[in-house]
């Protein structure tokens, strides 16, 4: 069947790079797990069932700090994608802070519970899953560990808000305004019959549907 003008010179969705898509959704995986780990080890009695869940709240803390600096450097150098045009210049700018809102507390939250860590740590490293040491921050005092415990609680809280509200802009974006701001990060996709091309990390490439 043949396409009408009007598809023709459709502006495509330059969607993110396959590379920061999986960063997103790695983050969003570990961001999920240690929300859950976070909840479950302060509900469990203490015991090694409570220790446990400790090491490993510690452990996927370290593994969202670490993908989160590598993605922000990949960031640094491929910069995201266009917005839509359709898409008003107020959510434009609410988006971008919002990712900027999102990189500070990725970073913030691991570093505060690390710091929390290092005011009762034995040595120079604390231990996570298989016995990997991690680097501890040195000569941090009980009293500054408890306050950086305390900061940690408030940033998960802020946290959680900040996904609330990133989730219910994409499906507004994606179900009530039907426009193709969604699409930039799969598994969502433009409205149909809207091409789409990655347009971050080097030359573009169609997307076939």
């Amino acid at each position: 069947m043949a396409s009408s003008p009007g598809d023709l010179h459709q502006e495509p969705v330059r969607r993110y790079s396959n590379m920061a898509v999986t960063f997103h959704w790695v983050t969003v995986v570990l961001v999920l797990a240690q929300a859950y780990l976070g909840f479950a080890f302060a509900m469990a009695a203490e015991g090694a069932g409570q220790m446990e869940l400790f090491t490993w709240h510690k452990t996927v803390g370290a593994l969202i700090l670490l993908i989160t600096l590598a993605r922000m450097a990949y960031r640094l150098v491929n910069p995201p994608p266009a917005f839509p045009s359709d898409l008003p210049q107020w959510e434009q700018k609410a988006a971008r802070w919002n990712h900027y809102v999102f990189y500070v507390l990725l970073i913030a939250m691991p570093l505060s519970g690390l710091i929390a860590v290092s005011a009762n740590a034995k040595g120079a490293t604390t231990p996570l899953i298989g016995g990997i040491p991690f680097p501890v921050v040195p000569g941090v005092s009980k009293q500054v560990g408890e306050v950086s415990g305390e900061v940690h609680v408030v940033l998960v809280v802020v946290l959680l808000l900040a996904i609330v509200i990133h989730v219910a802009a994409a499906l507004k974006h994606q179900f009530v305004d039907h426009i193709p701001t969604a699409g930039r990060m799969p598994p969502f996709q433009p409205r149909r019959g809207k091409p789409a091309v990655i347009g971050q990390g080097g030359r573009a490439q169609a997307l076939r549907r």
